[in-house]
């Protein structure tokens, strides 16, 4: 088994055909189907099944792409790493952010960074938790920002700021008259929130089975900044964190949610990576925009 092989296996994992990969890779087809001839032999099993003029991929291949994938992002971020040495940049900062700190902390903390570090590089990835788990354990970014903690061997978190769950609704609800908003007066409620696979989403579902009811969720989100006009679509309340400038929003308002449940702002790293000196200032300029934004807001978050 070679890295030509790999490659070659992955990009027709990845393109579906012999054809495409072929064009991908810049090679003729013949050469294509000659090099997974061969690594087919070396592994002493079928990759593909040839099933009207189709390739399928067997059990087998599936279970060796996962792999592949992973080798060769991880070889594609050398690559980069390699290109960043040869331009001799100043520095990189790679961060992983959940879509919620999009408009509101982060622009704050990279314009009190880049004013100290105007050399400094910063690539900003938006991206579901899971994927910033990943990329922190290959080395693709130095950084995850997240509406809570990433549960992963190697990981470093590092809390922030701390904010309840609040809910969302248009101002013009009945219930927008009340102080509070509990799990009885949502019980038979269309809800936009978080699915019950993460914790915050568990913790969701628990609140409302103490009352002996399903959490009535009628829309899952991945982020708080997804809920937003769905609320003003009038699809039903979110039950979401309360990083978002929710004021800036026509038509909603936001209400306390009992029982107070609490979610996360943190930072994580890989504890087995070298940490980049330019993570100690990027911290300090976002526990700083977390009190600006407090400040500016009235928010519940707390340091």
């Amino acid at each position: 088994m070679n890295a030509r092989q790999i490659e070659i296996f992955r990009t027709i994992m990845r393109k579906g055909s012999l054809t495409a990969a072929a064009n991908a890779l810049a090679v003729s087809q013949p050469a294509i189907s000659k090099s997974l001839r061969h690594f087919e032999s070396h592994l002493g099993y079928m990759l593909f099944d040839r099933i009207g003029g189709r390739l399928v991929p067997t059990a087998e291949a599936e279970m060796l792409f996962a792999d592949a994938d992973r080798i060769f992002r991880e070889i594609e971020l050398l690559d980069e790493l390699a290109l960043n040495i040869r331009e001799r940049r100043v520095g990189l900062l790679r961060i992983g952010v959940s879509l919620s700190m999009i408009p509101t902390i982060l622009p704050t903390a990279l314009v009190a960074f880049k004013a100290n570090h105007p050399t400094v590089k910063i690539q900003v990835h938006t991206q579901p938790k899971a994927e910033t788990s990943e990329q922190l354990q290959i080395g693709g970014i130095d950084m995850g920002l997240t509406v809570s903690t990433i549960q992963a061997p190697t990981i470093r978190n590092e809390i922030l700021a701390a904010t309840p769950v609040v809910a969302v609704l248009q101002a013009d609800d009945p219930l927008a008259a009340l102080p509070v908003l509990t799990v009885e007066e949502l019980k038979d409620r269309p809800l936009i929130s978080y699915g019950s696979q993460v914790e915050i989403g568990a913790m969701l579902d628990d609140a409302f089975e103490q009352i002996g009811v399903t959490r009535p969720q009628a829309i899952q989100v991945s982020s708080s900044l997804v809920a937003a006009p769905l609320v003003q679509a009038g699809l039903g309340i979110a039950l979401i964190d309360g990083f978002m400038p929710w004021d800036k929003y026509p038509g909603l308002v936001t209400r306390p949610f009992k029982p107070q449940l609490m979610m996360n702002l943190a930072i994580s790293t890989n504890s087995e990576k070298p940490a980049s000196r330019l993570l100690s200032a990027f911290r300090l300029n976002l526990r700083d925009a977390i009190r600006q934004y407090q400040t500016d807001h009235g928010t519940d978050a707390q340091l």
